[in-house]
């Protein structure tokens, strides 16, 4: 008996054309399409490890190694330039092994490039994933940047990249001024549905920065695009945003690091496991999947970090896991998480001050809400219309259908 002749045949064509480049990145399409942009001009470039072309070649060395750009200075987000720093890691000011070039730090002692900085600088270009969130200090980086380019009369250039979170999801509360931080500077929501060249030129007018400002467009990318029909390698924007996994979750659980539950730094799935050694995984994750929450279940789980929160020590919580990117709800299932811990372990769950829950959802009145009892569905209610006037807005600056 032939078994193999029940086994279906594979159709090696259309895995090819699954597999086939759809989005060309802004950096392709610079240098492709619009290189004169830069052409006869001292380029100063901001960026770290996600500054790539389709094939995974860093936009240091594509710049580095033309003919016909100068590439002059290097400029460094949180992480580095190579990504090689934690989060919250003071960077300081080095020379670039590789290409020999000066590599100056925008998350130490400064976080706006100063006039020394610019010196040999005729153009700005700024290349970095982000991952859709407010909570994410590159979009702020970009826009100091912006602002010095302003001050000493420098173009300012973005080379845009899509929003692993999607286009059409704007989500949570707008953040109030009082809560300005650089995990949130401007009144955006927790979840904007921007890509980073809309909000430069959201960032550009909305906030009076002002600056001599060129997007240069991907070509191919629609809203609706999961990050996996972009047709992109995914490189991880920071040592504890992995996956484009970890970029859907981040809205949600990103919110724990206000709290004194770990939320997976320390561990192999940051942001996807969250506990702390006072739960009950069992009861937390039975509690949890009793309100059925849209597109999300949770999984009972342990683990010891190996570093921040808890470090060292077993903790214990859920493992979530998102099942359907369309009907899930971030931010909406952030607060649930937030609040059935709170509500369960009353005793030894809290608001860390050092963390500040307020700096992350963007005021005091969400914790106000979760202390005081209120249900998840009237904290949303709450936000709605500060979530409908940006909506309006933003609109103004959307380049993609």
């Amino acid at each position: 008996m032939l078994v193999l002749s029940m086994v279906p045949s594979v159709n090696v064509s259309a895995l090819k054309e699954k597999k086939k480049q759809k989005v060309t990145p802004g950096v392709e399409v610079l240098l492709g399409d619009q290189k004169e942009l830069l052409k006869g001009k001292r380029v100063g470039l901001i960026t770290n490890p996600t500054g790539v072309d389709s094939k995974l070649t860093s936009i240091v060395d594509l710049l580095h190694e033309d003919p016909d750009i100068e590439l002059t200075a290097l400029y460094g987000p949180e992480h580095g330039v190579r990504g090689d720093a934690q989060a919250g890691e003071y960077v300081d000011f080095y020379v670039d092994e590789k290409t020999g070039l000066p590599v100056y730090s925008l998350y130490g002692q400064t976080r706006k490039p100063t006039p020394e900085m610019l010196e040999n600088v005729d153009v700005l270009v700024f290349d970095i994933q982000d991952v859709g969130t407010r909570y994410y200090t590159y979009i702020y980086t970009m826009a100091y940047a912006m602002e010095a380019a302003k001050e000493n009369d420098i173009p300012f250039i973005v080379l845009d990249r899509p929003n692993p979170q999607g286009g059409l999801t704007v989500d949570g509360p707008v953040l109030e001024p009082e809560f300005s931080s650089f995990v949130g500077l401007y009144p955006i929501p927790l979840i904007h549905g921007m890509t980073v060249g809309e909000l430069a030129m959201l960032f550009n007018e909305e906030f009076d920065i002002g600056a001599n400002l060129k997007v240069v467009k991907m070509k191919g990318w629609k809203r609706s695009m999961d990050y996996d029909e972009t047709g992109l390698p995914f490189v991880l924007p920071s040592p504890n945003m992995p996956t484009v996994s970890t970029t859907i979750v981040y809205p949600a659980t990103g919110l724990i690091e206000g709290t004194n539950v770990s939320e997976g730094r320390g561990t192999t799935k940051p942001f996807e496991l969250i506990g702390a050694p006072y739960i009950n995984s069992t009861e937390l994750a039975e509690t949890l999947n009793s309100l059925g929450l849209p597109g999300v279940t949770f999984r009972a789980a342990s683990f010891t970090p190996a570093f921040s929160k808890h470090a060292g020590k077993l903790s214990h919580g859920v493992e979530i896991y998102v099942t359907n990117r369309d009907t899930f709800k971030a931010v909406p299932t952030g607060l649930h998480i937030i609040k059935t811990i709170h509500d369960l372990y009353p005793d030894d769950f809290e608001f860390l001050a050092v963390n500040n829950f307020g700096r992350l959802i963007g005021n005091d009145w969400v914790r106000t809400m979760i202390e005081e009892g209120a249900s998840v569905s009237d904290i949303v209610t709450e936000y709605q219309d500060d979530l409908m006037r940006f909506k309006k807005i933003r609109e103004q600056y959307l380049m993609y259908k």
